[in-house]
């Protein structure tokens, strides 16, 4: 069983996007893409500095285009050259993206066309930035130390516990001043690491932008998920297109469960991972949390070969949805 994973936002890093332009008749599907989102992807992607692409207004949309080109040059490299989305059973039998990365997933899965996943992100993106510009916020990353006492210590904080990813890793988020008092009490065998974010995002600090957002959803049409497709929300497999768009909404302003996905992709059975680009975090998580799986990040096109090869050895091979079996 083959699951496909997006990455969140952070995993960016200047001119990642250059090896993939140089593949056919990808500039032209980016030079598209920025019309949609209203950024130059292109220039964001191969010459802007890390400080420019740290901006969640140009990051989001970024990751997401990143993720779409990965995706379509795998599909071409396993079904023809022009092989659109969204991903089959053949292809893969569950994807899954984190925080922004559930755009990415959207699209693969067919809720949302590869259009309306870009102009939606580029509105969350913008609405995010907003909203963190009002209030000094941030994001602090901690690893290790037992998981009751960090939930327990951030609780005490007055922050939130904004993604649980698993693998001993929870990223607290609120005030400025919340994050820089917890700091100088962290929690016993923890070490913490301030992340470069804008904001406190997936918090009570992004209803704003959550609200943005909704506005711009409420245009736009959905179709069922193609393939399984999990939520950031509880891990759960959604089967509705309507279901998962409202939970691309609500989760602005709601923590990550990468975990709970984690879990879940454990009890279906997967065996295979490839996370695209821009690729590792994910899969450094899943190095724990999904013990004996194959794991691939995608992070040029030099590793789109053995991608396509897991992409046979792999997908397909499932266990029906529950709903399948049900008739």
């Amino acid at each position: 069983m083959l699951v496909i994973v997006a990455p969140g936002q952070g995993a960016q890093v200047p001119g990642f996007l250059s090896p993939w332009l140089e593949l056919p008749g990808m500039a032209p599907r980016f030079e598209a893409w920025s019309e949609v989102a209203g950024l130059d992807l292109v220039r964001y992607g191969t010459t802007a500095d890390a400080d420019e692409i740290r901006d969640t207004a140009v990051a989001q949309p970024l990751l997401v285009s990143a993720g779409l080109a990965t995706a379509t040059a795998l599909l071409g490299s396993v079904s023809g050259p022009e092989a659109p989305l969204p991903v089959s059973g053949s292809f893969a039998d569950a994807v899954a993206g984190h925080s922004v990365g559930e755009y990415t997933a959207a699209a693969l899965a067919g809720v949302l066309t590869p259009n309306d996943a870009l102009a939606l992100v580029a509105e969350r993106g913008r609405g995010m930035a907003e909203a963190a510009s009002r209030t000094e916020t941030g994001m602090t990353a901690v690893m290790g130390g037992k998981r009751e006492d960090v939930l327990a210590a951030i609780e005490a904080a007055g922050l939130t516990p904004a993604n649980d990813n698993g693998s001993g890793q929870i990223v607290a988020a609120g005030t400025t001043e919340q994050l820089a008092a917890f700091a100088e009490n962290p929690p016993e065998r923890a070490r913490l690491r301030p992340l470069p974010v804008a904001g406190a995002f997936h918090t009570e600090h992004m209803a704003p932008a959550m609200e943005r957002v909704r506005t711009a959803a409420a245009h736009m049409e959905t179709n069922d998920p193609s393939v399984r497709l999990l939520s950031n929300a509880d891990g759960a497999v959604v089967e509705q297109g309507s279901d998962y768009l409202e939970r691309l909404v609500t989760q602005i302003s709601s923590p990550v469960r990468w975990q709970a996905c984690s879990e879940t992709l454990a009890d279906l059975g997967v065996t295979a991972m490839i996370e695209l680009a821009p690729a590792g975090t994910l899969t450094g998580l899943a190095k724990r949390a999904l013990r004996g799986v194959e794991l691939h990040a995608v992070k040029t096109p030099d590793d789109l070969e053995r991608a396509a090869a897991i992409v046979k050895e792999h997908a397909g091979t499932a266990a029906p949805a529950r709903s399948d079996q049900e008739g």
